[in-house]
């Protein structure tokens, strides 16, 4: 199995945030030694534009002490059958090569390749980049930042999810997403499910107000998204069995919920989903326990002196039964 280099970048205050979504998609699988939030070296394959706070990704195929060695190892493991191609040298250790140095050492190996580089509409891309000590090489693949394109919905309000703190809650619910099918039972405006669709990963959307269905179906059809993947339906009269479920709690001056009505929407999670991934703007861990799950990771997402709290959370005596409100 090949492995793979990752790079992140996280703005100061997604810090904690990027944090959250590495330990779920790379947690257990060849997280280097000491995580400073700069690279991961992992064996699992995923998409560089799937993570809202991956840079670019390497497929290693080749990998040596020093660059002069991988140069040694060009004539037999590129192949380029003609194809353009260019060197880029990706900075991930903190004592990353300065500038004369990283041209040195694209030079030095693009020296090796046998074919014609094109700095500016390469046909492929490689990459360099030392990570542990170690040089790797391999195909390069920089992040297409989708999630921007995907904030331009024409429906909207000031409290909804930014895309991409809604792109790091679809990665930590479902850090591996083939086959599983996840829920909003509380859209809003659909920014959970245009993330999630957009990765091509499976998802209903609920709202208990017509007017924010509206707004999301709208959004879906803008992006050629399926509409009929949100529903109106309140949250504890809905039925059905997911793998995992997206939550951000109501809190705004329309929406305050009472400690009773928070328990209420904790507990028809809890019948939906065994796993769970839980916004909220005041602390719930009781009520979150009370419900049923026991909370496995966590983080705190600040902007300016508004602050979100993010919690997974997981039971394993998931058993779902049919709504008691039917």
């Amino acid at each position: 199995m090949n492995e793979y280099l990752y790079t992140f970048a996280c703005h100061e205050d997604e810090q904690l945030l990027g944090g959250m979504e590495r330990r779920a998609l790379f947690g257990g699988d060849g997280l280097p030694a000491v995580d400073r939030g700069r690279f991961v070296v992992s064996r699992r394959a995923i998409d560089a534009s799937r993570s809202p706070f991956v840079k670019q990704r390497i497929e290693v195929i080749a990998e040596s002490g020093d660059p002069e060695q991988i140069a040694a190892q060009m004539e037999r493991t590129v192949r380029l059958d003609g194809a353009t191609f260019k060197i880029v040298y990706v900075p991930a250790d903190e004592d990353a090569a300065d500038y004369d140095e990283r041209r040195r050492i694209e030079r030095l190996i693009g020296a090796r390749v046998v074919g014609r580089a094109d700095m500016k509409r390469p046909d492929a891309v490689f990459g360099i980049a030392r990570a542990n000590g170690r040089w790797l090489f391999g195909p390069c693949e920089d992040n297409a930042a989708v999630w921007l394109r995907n904030s331009r919905k024409p429906r909207n309000y000031s409290t909804a999810l930014g895309t991409r703190l809604a792109r790091a809650l679809v990665n930590i619910a479902a850090p591996e997403p083939a086959g599983l099918r996840l829920v909003d039972p509380c859209c809003g405006m659909g920014t959970v499910l245009v993330e999630a669709m957009s990765m091509g990963i499976a998802i209903a959307g609920f709202d208990i107000n017509p007017l924010a269905v509206r707004g999301a179906r709208d959004n879906l059809a803008h992006f050629g998204m399926p509409q009929d993947a949100v529903a109106l339906g309140d949250m504890r009269e809905l039925n059905g069995a997911y793998d995992a479920a997206i939550v951000d709690l109501p809190y705004n001056l329309c929406s305050v919920l009472s400690a009773g009505e928070r328990m209420e929407l904790l507990r028809a999670v809890r019948r939906l989903a065994h796993r769970a991934v839980i916004v909220s703007t005041e602390s719930i861990d009781a009520d979150v326990a009370a419900a049923g799950f026991a909370i496995q990771d966590r983080c705190t997402v600040s902007k300016g002196s508004f602050a979100r709290q993010v919690l997974a959370a997981e039971s394993s005596s998931f058993r779902p039964v049919p709504s008691p409100l039917v």
